[in-house]
């Protein structure tokens, strides 16, 4: 009876030991768990808020300004008179104008007065010439006369339109003399006073600065050479004020401008971003600090990137022991794709066939006993031969053959989509057959279990992920107890 009570006593014992094992193991891991989430990664910019169109209105003439009707912040409309310029030189420029035009008219009826008489003398002694009464030469000295009083007639008509086109520069000048808004807008600087004399020999002074319409306004963003392949026309922009610093606004990537700036040796492209600015609160030149938002998975597996940075140490059994997993193929996550595409039947059945018929092919390529170049397969596996500089070397040569295989294999698919359904598919694919491969550790029975996922997307602080993990997995993202 003794000995019984002893091997139930030991074997108890080593119960309790094993689980308090198992637990101590567990508890000397730092875990995450894996779960579905959204994440967004966006680019960070500064830029100053400023009008659609800003209209800088000037003089064209030179003079004293006798009046200044608009102000700051007024409201102006097309046509409006804002200011005016003495005009009194230009009245004076009209009269002696209109002087001048007068004296040509007599000029010119002295002229037609001499032609009428030089016309009759030619005539009548063209007439006693041909009855030889008078002589020749008589004849060619009066032909001569009518041609010159031609030539008096048209030279004062030619005074008569010299006169009345300066005359009209002056009246163009005198209507100058009144200073016009040429567009419906806001007054956002005035730089002249009344009394102050105005020159404009060389440029046209700059009076007033209109905006033209402030319910729209743009932000001017410089955007580091490395992120700008990110930023397209269209992505949502957020951005605040220090004016409103509790307010969040909204805007859009409007154009992404080639015209590059160089300072200090640091390159950087200007982005227009667009924004409605309807109750007016934004104003011209505020500082804006924007978010763009490059990309944007939603719903997707995501774990802490403390996850994908842990390595267990050389001295953990535990770590080593267990194999890396492989993660899955890329056309493992094509359903998912799909799925988010809201294909009808028939492009439900496209796909589905261009589906099988690419596991079909793999399975072929699996089974096939042949010599394989270095290099990972298409279809998820390791590199089959060659080592890892060369294998790294030539993953954009992969990812290219990768691409277009994909494209080949599901073209009758993409022939059946929407144009929105086929950017997206474009998009989606790219971004799977570019994702890179990082190990994770899963803690597996209190053990670290490594596996090879897919890398996403990352905001900085989560990173998606696919393959060989679902949510709810406990991951290692370090070593050590956690400090209470």
């Amino acid at each position: 009876m003794a000995g019984v009570v002893v091997v139930a006593l030991v074997a108890i014992g080593g119960y309790l030991w094993q689980q308090r094992s198992a637990a101590s193991s567990a508890g000397s891991y730092r875990t995450a768990t894996v779960e579905r989430g959204d994440i967004r990664v966006s680019i960070s910019a500064t830029g100053s808020l400023g009008a659609i169109s800003t209209v800088d209105v000037g003089s064209q003439i030179s003079g004293l300004v006798t009046e200044v009707l608009a102000d700051f912040n007024d409201t102006v409309t097309k046509g409006q008179v804002i200011a005016r310029i003495d005009p009194s030189t230009f009245n004076a420029q009209i009269a002696q104008g209109n002087a001048a035009i007068h004296a040509a008219r007599a000029g010119l009826a002295t002229a037609q007065a001499s032609l009428r008489n030089a016309e009759a003398d030619y005539r009548r002694k063209a007439a006693l010439g041909a009855t030889r009464l008078v002589s020749a030469s008589d004849v060619d000295v009066a032909r001569a006369a009518r041609d010159q009083a031609r030539a008096q007639v048209d030279s004062a008509q030619a005074q008569i339109t010299q006169q009345t086109a300066s005359t009209r520069t002056s009246q163009l000048n005198l209507e100058r003399t009144v200073i016009r808004s040429p567009v419906n807008g806001v007054v956002l600087t005035r730089t002249v006073e009344p009394g102050q004399t105005v020159a404009a020999s060389l440029q046209a002074p700059v009076l007033f600065q209109i905006a033209e319409d402030l319910s729209k306004m743009e932000i001017v963003l410089a955007i580091d050479e490395a992120d700008i392949g990110q930023v397209k026309t269209g992505q949502p922009v957020s951005f605040g004020v220090d004016a409103f610093p509790d307010r969040q606004f909204r805007g859009v990537v409007q154009q992404v401008r080639l015209s590059a700036t160089n300072t200090n040796n640091v390159i950087t492209y200007p982005v227009v971003v667009a924004v409605d600015n309807v109750d007016q609160v934004l104003l011209p030149g505020m500082t804006a600090n924007a978010e763009i938002e490059v990309s944007r998975r939603d719903d997707v597996l995501r774990v802490p990137n403390a996850a994908l940075r842990y390595k267990p140490a050389e001295a953990d059994p535990a770590a080593a022991s267990a194999p890396a997993q492989r993660g899955g193929s890329p056309v493992d996550e094509l359903p998912r794709i799909a799925a988010g595409l809201q294909l009808d039947a028939a492009q439900q059945a496209a796909f589905d066939t261009a589906l099988q018929a690419m596991r079909e092919r793999a399975a072929a390529r699996t089974a096939a006993p042949v010599a394989a170049p270095a290099g990972p397969s298409m279809f998820g596996g390791p590199p089959r031969g060659g080592n890892a500089n060369r294998s790294a070397g030539n993953s954009g040569a992969m990812r290219q053959r990768m691409q277009e295989r994909f494209n080949q294999q599901f073209a009758g698919f993409r022939d059946t989509l929407s144009e929105s359904q086929r950017a997206r598919w474009n998009s989606e694919l790219t971004s799977l057959l570019a994702a890179r491969r990082a190990p994770l550790y899963k803690l597996v029975d209190g053990k670290p279990t490594p596996v090879s996922v897919r890398v996403g997307v990352s905001d900085g602080s989560w990173t998606e992920v696919s393959g060989e993990v679902v949510a709810g997995d406990q991951v290692v993202i370090g070593s050590g107890r956690p400090a209470e």
